[in-house]
């Protein structure tokens, strides 16, 4: 498996708490957040890992080098902000197989990435996201998923009793964004994934693994519990 992260953010509302590094490399415990995704990944079979990456990069590449875990690891490196989607683009370039993962790396979300990959190959989608049910929240937009486990639409933030949020976690055929003939700078959740809602091309899976965004200090906080509890941390 080939997966590319995410890892490009400055983290600019963790200033209060972490500042001077990107957001994925924030400390819990003595390792960075990015350590543990980077574990999880290579525990759950995943060979290649590109690291697209941007502000102040270097401290991620002098932190892992170029092999971590036994997976090798690659940099895409933005001279210039390209949004998720030209992130995701650019890490493209250092890629081979036909379909692979993309993860955000300031979320963590540890769902069985061979059922994603398995479940996308026999859909035929372009892409297939990780969902999360949560109940009682106002931070997230939600998605209309079918029966059938087609993306319907995508609904913008507002207070929610009970809902799918997008995880941040998907599986991708590269000619999913190849074809498109997208500028060098676009978003992949808004440019590609809300115009392709309710076209047939997205799928979504509901995983009940446990979710956390560390891109507030409040969750931030919760990082090193969260992740003792779900195997990810000692």
């Amino acid at each position: 498996m080939e997966a590319i992260v995410l890892a490009g953010g400055m983290g600019t509302r963790l200033k209060s708490v972490v500042s001077e590094i990107p957001k994925p490399m924030a400390p819990v415990g003595d390792k960075p957040f990015l350590a543990f995704l980077l574990e999880w990944l290579s525990d759950s079979g995943v060979a290649t890992v590109v690291l697209s990456v941007g502000y102040k990069w270097e401290v991620i590449r002098d932190h892992f080098g170029v092999q971590y875990r036994g997976m090798s690891l690659k940099y895409a490196v933005e001279d210039k902000p390209l949004g998720t989607g030209g992130a995701v683009a650019l890490a493209l370039r250092e890629t081979t197989e036909r379909s692979l993962l993309v993860v955000n790396g300031d979320t963590a979300f540890p769902v069985d990435l061979a059922e994603l990959l398995r479940t996308h190959a026999e859909s035929g989608a372009g892409a297939t996201l990780a969902l999360k049910e949560m109940t009682d929240f106002d931070r997230y937009g939600t998605i209309d998923l079918s029966d059938s486990g087609s993306v319907n639409a995508f609904r913008e933030k507002a207070p929610c009793a009970k809902g799918l949020i997008n995880g941040g976690i998907y599986a991708m055929d590269r000619a999913f964004l190849e074809r498109r003939g997208l500028p060098e700078r676009f978003s992949l959740e808004q440019d590609v994934f809300e115009k392709e809602a309710g076209k047939g091309a997205l799928r979504g899976v509901v995983f009940g693994a446990p979710f956390l965004d560390i891109g507030i200090p409040e969750d931030y906080a919760k990082a090193a519990e969260f992740l003792r509890t779900v195997g990810l941390a000692s």
